[in-house]
């Protein structure tokens, strides 16, 4: 087991931390040469050993930021409350930022919406019309910009765009609603502190624009369950209020569901009375009209109800236009 620990953490310090966090970088190339550290990574469950996960959980119990020698000393001081720790706890990257490249196929859609995300942790993408919105092209020009209809937001999300521009406008929500394993509440301190220890170290700005959007959702709760959501998603569906079109999204999580259950996911949604917008890695799924090359294609798959719409950074850093349809030019 623990050949199967260092491989997964060599490949995150060479394909995954590097310009992102050059100190979990060093953290991952440490454990895949550290056999005591890996013994000890290698009792918590497969499904969560992610290299993100570990280090999340290890600075939430108290491990600071600093070389891996003092994170090393940290881990074997405290392995039993890292593991334990990591067997109850999740990936819940709650990004807002993904909303700028989900905002322009959201533009394609007439409101009001009723919003439903899976996987939604603290529900911090259930605000797309509570935030402001800030687009530049590769040389740093504003190209567009979007606030809220009562002014400017505290979160405002920066996205560098290439190619062509297709029509923006702030959506109309007019209903919240998210499905997760274990939902988090934006105005529990300590669910909090769990959202800022999964920003990676180095990311400048995240873990600002995350406490204020934690704050956007703490003043306008949504409705969130925790669950399954192959067993409960459609009677959550059956609360979305008439006359508005309820849009489901499934931004980055079905990566982390099993073959089985996303397919079954997959075939669900296609059924529900709802459009679908999600953003997934490009092999990940079977149903992206036109077909996509996965190992040609750049970044993630933005796609609404299958149909591709542009490639995106997984977190919404950047985002091109793919769409076969008329794209406006700024």
């Amino acid at each position: 087991m623990t050949d199967a620990v260092q491989e997964r953490f060599a490949r995150f310090a060479r394909d995954e931390a590097p310009g992102r966090s050059a100190l979990y970088e060093e953290w991952a190339a440490g454990v895949a040469a550290d056999r005591e550290v890996q013994g000890v990574l290698a009792r918590i469950p497969e499904t969560r050993r992610q290299p993100p996960l570990v280090f999340a959980v290890t600075r939430l119990l108290g491990a600071g930021l600093g070389a891996y020698s003092d994170w090393r000393d940290f881990v074997l001081a405290h392995a039993d409350a890292v593991v334990t720790g990591c067997a109850a706890r999740q990936l819940q990257t709650n990004e807002p930022l993904r909303l700028a490249a989900l905002l322009p196929v959201l533009s394609e859609i007439e409101g009001p919406i009723a919003l439903l995300e899976v996987g939604a942790s603290a529900g911090l993408c259930l605000y797309p019309d509570r935030y402001s919105y800030r687009y530049r092209g590769s040389d740093g020009a504003l190209r567009a910009a979007l606030d809220p209809v009562d002014g400017p937001s505290a979160v405002v999300l920066e996205s560098r765009v290439s190619g062509a521009l297709p029509p923006l406008r702030m959506p109309d929500v007019v209903w919240r609603a998210g499905i997760d394993l274990a939902p988090l509440d934006a105005a529990d301190e300590h669910d909090r502190r769990w959202l800022r220890s999964l920003v990676w170290p180095g990311e400048t700005g995240r873990e600002e624009r995350i406490d204020a959007a934690l704050d956007i959702a703490a003043s306008a709760p949504p409705r969130l369950i925790a669950g399954d959501a192959l067993a409960r998603l459609s009677a959550l569906v059956d609360e979305a209020p008439e006359g508005a079109t309820l849009v489901v999204t499934t931004p980055g999580v079905l990566v982390h569901i099993p073959r089985p259950e996303r397919n079954a996911l997959v075939d669900l949604l296609a059924r529900l009375p709802a459009r679908w917008i999600t953003i997934d890695p490009p092999g990940l799924l079977d149903v992206w009209e036109p077909a996509v090359d996965a190992a040609e294609w750049k970044g993630f798959v933005v796609a609404i109800d299958g149909r591709v719409r542009a490639a995106a950074d997984p977190l919404g850093r950047w985002w091109e236009w793919r769409a076969g349809v008329p794209a406006e030019q700024p």
